[in-house]
């Protein structure tokens, strides 16, 4: 077993997800991504043709108005395709009032070390009612 890390984190909407983690260098508007199967539609993305399903998401902040932002996570979790948790490094307005509607745990202010740590199919506990990210690398725990 490796070792586990931990990093502190603000809460931003509260709850406790684990899952594997999927990080994109892009910006998401989740109306971009396809609510049956949680595939990124967007052809220039870095997530295009990956599912989002499920994971929790490291990405640097959403994309789009209220009401595509708002709609696309809306039918992701209505379809049971949308992402465990969230991990953001630039809020904005719209995504965070996106989450805490549809009570999705989200986090922000992540330890910097964390971002250097993290990578596609690492585990995570993202404990955002305590502000605290426990990390595996690789898929084991």
């Amino acid at each position: 077993m490796e070792r586990e890390l931990s990093f502190a984190c603000r809460r931003i909407c509260g709850g406790i997800a684990e899952g594997e983690v999927m990080v994109s260098t892009d910006p998401i508007c989740f109306y971009l991504a396809a609510p049956d199967t949680g595939e990124i539609m967007e052809k220039t993305h870095a997530l295009y043709g990956q599912s989002v399903a499920g994971k929790i998401l490291v990405f640097p902040g959403g994309k789009g108005s209220s009401q595509v932002q708002g709609e696309g996570i809306y039918q992701l979790l209505k379809k049971g395709t949308a992402p465990k948790g969230m991990i953001i490094r630039y809020p904005d307005t719209v995504l965070v009032t996106d989450a805490i509607v549809m009570k999705l745990p989200l986090v922000d202010r992540v330890e910097e070390e964390f971002y250097k740590q993290v990578g596609n199919n690492d585990r995570v506990i993202l404990d955002a009612d305590n502000g605290v990210i426990k990390l595996w690398r690789g898929t084991s725990r």
